[in-house]
């Protein structure tokens, strides 16, 4: 499975965060420039997890972004099912789009969902706390 690079950016938008010092905030240009990223699809990043009550955006000449949670409450697998949503593996994974021939008569899909649900299992394992370097070793 690969993760698309909207979840890529989520994730190291939320590390980005999860290791500033509590309430600094931060901006995306600033988080944008630090990774060599796309500003413009980091806005949108920002957006949807501000949407989702992942981050908090803070507007005004002095505002910018930091998490609303705490790492620990932040978990893996549900932040890539949001960004990810839907998954979808192969084409059968999508009934109204599947048009292969195969399908009624496939197990590959079952297989596939199986190693779907394991993928997230482990991910649910883990929260953004688990990611985070001590501060200190934070490349800035």
């Amino acid at each position: 499975m690969q993760l698309t690079t909207y979840t890529d950016y989520a994730l190291r938008l939320l590390i980005f965060l999860g290791s500033q010092p509590k309430n600094k905030l931060s901006n995306i240009k600033e988080i944008s420039d630090f990774y060599n990223i796309s500003n413009n699809h980091l806005s949108k990043v920002v957006y949807e997890l501000g949407k989702h009550g992942i981050i908090e955006t803070v507007r005004g000449r002095n505002g910018g972004i930091r998490l609303s949670k705490e790492p620990s409450q932040i978990n893996l697998g549900s932040t890539v099912r949001l960004t990810e949503d839907p998954i979808r593996l192969v084409e059968c994974f999508d009934e109204e789009k599947n048009t292969c021939k195969i399908s009624p008569a496939c197990r590959l899909k079952g297989i596939l969902n199986e190693a779907l649900h394991s993928y997230l299992k482990v991910l649910d394992s883990y929260t953004l706390e688990d990611l985070i370097l001590d501060p200190d070793q934070f490349i800035q």
